[in-house]
Parts: structure tokens; sequence; C-alpha cells
């Protein structure tokens, strides 16, 4: 449910969300020091975004303070203090513009993403049941924008946006990731399954072979688990690593 505006509690928690997240990205290499962003979807017209203070200490250390509220134009809806807003507002901004599916962007510069992106390596579905939802993005295709510099504006945003169309993620070549979800568990979850699909792609053509192809039988007989277990219990997982590894947030 997205939360409205007025509620502070609701709120609080998806700040302290969106931390998690940044942090989560930040633990599996999907982000370094301070690039990378996350937001999530707040009313009908607003959204909640990690931003930058002059004292930041990357995403792996973000907290509930670095997340502020912002309307889908990119104009403070709250009093920002000193803190930045990403210079690539216009991807979250435009995403949730237009798709009314998505409660929550992430955008990410994932090593193995950007290398195959520049190497022109497909992600195929060059694996099956080792991991069926990045085998079933592959499988549907994962769109990829032809542009390499920062996409600051509504019209590389809108070019950004009608690449990805109706699909969960989209490549920027030599660039990143942007992956979206209907919630923030989904909207990470989809871009740690692209990259550990990128990072399998990367690793076999490090062997110089071509991969073959997975059967068509083989991967129609993989079963679909369904949102709870391929998102959320997916996330849990994540979240409790981040508590082993000394990084949860209360």
């Amino acid at each position: 449910m997205i939360p409205p505006v007025d509620d502070v509690d609701t709120l609080r928690a998806e700040r302290t969300g969106v931390a998690r997240a940044c942090r989560v990205l930040a633990m599996e290499g999907l982000v370094s020091d301070i690039l990378g962003h996350v937001s999530v979807r707040v009313g009908d017209d607003r959204m909640l975004i990690r931003a930058r203070g002059p004292g930041d200490q990357g995403l792996l250390l973000s907290t509930a303070a670095d997340v502020v509220l912002v309307d889908l134009d990119g104009r403070p809806a709250e009093d920002l203090g000193d803190r930045a807003l990403p210079q690539e507002l216009a991807i979250h901004s435009s995403v949730l513009r237009r798709r009314a599916d998505t409660g929550a962007v992430v955008h990410a510069h994932p090593p193995d993403v950007v290398l195959c992106s520049i190497a022109g390596l497909g992600l195929e579905p060059v694996f099956g049941a080792f991991n069926i939802p990045a085998m079933r993005l592959a499988e549907a295709g994962i769109p990829v924008y032809e542009y390499c510099g920062l996409v600051r504006d509504g019209r590389r945003a809108g070019e950004m946006v009608a690449a990805l169309g109706d699909r969960p993620a989209v490549v920027l070549r030599g660039h990143g990731l942007t992956a979206t979800g209907p919630t923030l568990a989904a909207a990470v979850v989809t871009a740690l399954t692209v990259n550990r699909l990128a990072s399998m792609v990367a690793a076999v053509a490090r062997t110089g072979r071509q991969a073959p192809p997975v059967p068509e039988a083989d991967r129609a007989g993989l079963p679909d688990l369904g949102s709870s277990f391929n998102h959320d219990a997916v996330w849990r997982a994540y979240l409790a690593k981040l508590g082993a590894a000394g990084l949860a947030l209360p």
C-alpha cells in the first residue's frame, strides 16, 4: 500500500527502508562509495529518495536522515537542509510518473552489468534452475538504453523509460542499471537478480566459450514460486545478512 504523505510514522519507516535498500546494494557491490540512489513512491505524486549531504559517508552507511521527500517534478516537499538531490532525479520521477505499476526505483552501477553492456554481451538465459527469476528475466529480454551519459533531464529520462517499456529493468549502456518493482523489496531484488545474471554471463565470456542455450523444455518446466518467495523472502535474507555484517538499521 502506498503511504499517505501525512502519516509520519509510515514515512519514517519508508525512509528507513530506502536506507536499508542502499545498504544492501552497497554490501552486494551494485553501488560503490556515494554513487547510486533509491526511491519509493509516497502518495499519488511524491517520492522519498536518497539524497547526499556534505558529510555523506556513502551508500553502505545510509540512514533515514539521508532520505528526503520530493514531488514527482523534483520539487522539495520538505526542508532539505544541506542535502542535495541526485543529479539523475529524472530517472525516478519519469519512471514513477509513467509506470503506475511501479512503487520503487533503483538506479545502480553494477560492474558486471556495465561490463556486459560495453562488451556487447547480451543477458541471455545461460542457466536454468540455478536462479529461476534471473532466467525468466533473461528469457523475456532485458532492454538496453543506448546512451552512456548522465540521465539528468526529462528528455533523456523519457528515452530511458521508453526503452524500459513494461519490463522490470533496463541496462544503461556503459553506465549501469535501472530496476523497478511494485515494492521496494521487488525493485532491489530485481537489481540484484540482474546483477547475478550479468556476473554469470561475464564469467562464461572469460572462459572464451559460447554458452549453449538452455533447452526450452527445461525452462518451461521450471516453476514460478511467486513474489512472496522471489522477492519478499530474498529481501528478508539480505536484511539478515546486513545484520550479520553489523550493518543493520533499527
